[in-house]
């Protein structure tokens, strides 16, 4: 059933500014202290391995806490919990930018992670709850918020710390958090009786490991998931060893795979929602680019090094596209926050294991071949689960065919 529009900003601004602060935070928090690192060392002394588990901290909080927000949105409520996360993060933001210690800096990047791993799966349901006449156009304006919030700190952060001190460049950041807070207090002093009501709607979670269309979702967002760490993590080292460029165009190159992301992230689910039989389109999109990008690399890796990475940028659109069909692949609110718990969570998980595969055989065979191959079969296993996600069905509907009622 389709919802009558109205004006994006009528009568829901506070819903507007606060999920796209949100989602800026949602990245901010993550991607601003590693350009900070070697001047944070200068003053506090860090441990490699510590250093090594704030890199590789974010995907296993964002899929352990995840898989734990469907249950703290159904105790606290959907207002309540953004009420909560942006409180955390404004808090671990904060303390982390005073922090003394390894551990005091440790302590609070695991607390942001883990409040950002509940945002990231709030985020599409907030969307559907206050747009659902504009899932496409409120998808799209936070998928970029998020792109943004990516790669905007690595570009400012150390300029403000040469300017300021380190703790000025990471208390920015928290600043943006706290005004990400105020209007969802607003809004939640807006909350009525249905909220309550939603409440204390039973899980729905468990009904998701039993349907084709969530798994599909999960591969896909995984799929995107492992391009973009493998990317972010060696791209430069790839190009530099096998294309020959030297370390100003490798990191070019990883810049342009980036930026790949940031149109893809605007107009993907604009177009999703207004055209719903161009999803098949394009997935196969993306999936081609990955493995052109693949290809290019391993048979003719210096031939057009600029080209390969866009490429592999290309099935980052997997991500946006994912993001948009969390909410057009469900009808009710309670099968919103499940789905995007579930797809989100699994698939930060799958892209964490995968990635430090990725490591290992990188370390075990000195070369990027296996890694290339790798890559290749992810995008493989992509293109059948996006035959299931193309399929214009809800999670509702699959359940209702084969269990019943949902």
């Amino acid at each position: 059933m389709s919802q009558p529009v109205r004006p994006l900003w009528h009568g829901r601004v506070l819903a507007v500014f606060g999920i796209l602060l949100m989602a800026f935070s949602m990245r901010s928090g993550v991607a601003s202290l590693s350009p900070m690192l070697k001047l944070i060392e200068a003053e506090v002394s860090i441990p490699a391995w510590v250093v090594g588990l704030i890199g590789t901290a974010p995907p296993l909080c964002f899929a352990l806490v995840g898989m734990a927000t469907p249950a703290l949105e159904r105790r606290f409520g959907l207002q309540k919990l953004a009420v909560v996360v942006m409180s955390v993060v404004t808090i671990g933001m904060t303390a982390r930018a005073f922090s003394s210690s390894a551990w005091m800096l440790l302590a609070s990047t695991i607390v942001i992670f883990a409040a950002v791993g509940a945002g990231n799966v709030l985020l599409p349901p907030l969307v559907k709850t206050y747009f659902p006449d504009r899932i496409g156009l409120m998808t799209a304006l936070y998928a970029t918020m998020l792109a943004t919030g990516s790669f905007l700190p690595p570009l400012v952060a150390v300029p403000v710390a040469y300017a300021t001190d380190w703790h000025d460049s990471l208390l920015v950041w928290g600043v943006f958090a706290l005004a990400g807070l105020l209007p969802w207090i607003g809004l939640l002093r807006r909350r009525t009786a249905t909220d309550d009501l939603e409440r204390t709607r039973a899980s729905v979670t468990g009904r998701l490991w039993r349907l084709s269309l969530p798994w599909a979702l999960v591969v896909t967002f995984a799929a995107s998931s492992i391009y973009a760490y493998v990317s972010f993590g060696w791209l430069p080292a790839i190009m530099t060893d096998l294309a020959g460029v030297d370390a100003v165009q490798a990191g070019l190159l990883l810049a342009l795979f980036g930026a790949v992301g940031l149109p893809c992230s605007l107009l993907i689910p604009v177009l999703v929602a207004r055209y719903r039989n161009s999803v098949g389109v394009l997935l196969a999109i993306g999936i081609l680019g990955g493995l052109m990008g693949v290809a290019g690399l391993t048979f003719a890796p210096a031939a057009a090094p600029w080209l390969w990475a866009i490429g592999l940028g290309l099935l980052n659109l997997l991500f946006p596209l994912v993001l948009v069909l969390l909410n057009l692949r469900t009808r009710t609110h309670e099968a919103s926050v499940a789905l995007s718990s579930f797809v989100q969570s699994l698939g930060y998980g799958i892209g964490a294991a995968v990635t430090f595969l990725v490591s290992l055989l990188h370390a075990a065979t000195g070369g990027w071949t296996a890694v290339l191959i790798t890559l290749a079969v992810v995008a493989l296993v992509a293109a059948p689960a996006g035959i299931v996600v193309v399929r214009p069905h809800t999670v509702e509907a699959d359940w209702e065919r084969h269990h019943g009622k949902w």
